[in-house]
């Protein structure tokens, strides 16, 4: 559940730090993926990881830059494990599309 994120990023709603937390809770998300995916095996947590997706198309919307190496590790172990998922390779698609204009912090 993103209960306590969600009430931290509304405590936060108004203040400098906001896009601070939203680059951790995106490599949090990044990496709790990354650590699914390499633990599950073909095995899914389906809800957990939809939710998880859903989350990471959210921050990365809001905040347009990653940590390279959270996204190399996102990139290729979903790719490795997940390369079916529908909802994966949407998200992967989109996140594509974001970081990777002109602007983006890894087109650079």
């Amino acid at each position: 559940s993103w209960a306590v994120a969600d009430a931290i990023s509304r405590v936060l709603k108004n203040s400098e730090e906001l896009h601070s937390w939203r680059r951790h809770l995106l490599s949090a998300c990044m990496k709790g993926l990354v650590a699914m995916y390499s633990s599950s095996k073909g095995e899914s947590k389906q809800e957990v990881e939809t939710s998880m997706l859903l989350r990471l198309e959210e921050l990365l919307g809001v905040v347009e830059e990653v940590d390279p190496d959270d996204w190399c590790s996102l990139v290729k172990t979903g790719l490795k494990h997940r390369y079916t998922d529908e909802t994966f390779l949407k998200v992967l698609n989109i996140a594509i599309q974001l970081l990777y204009k002109k602007e983006s912090s890894l087109s650079q």
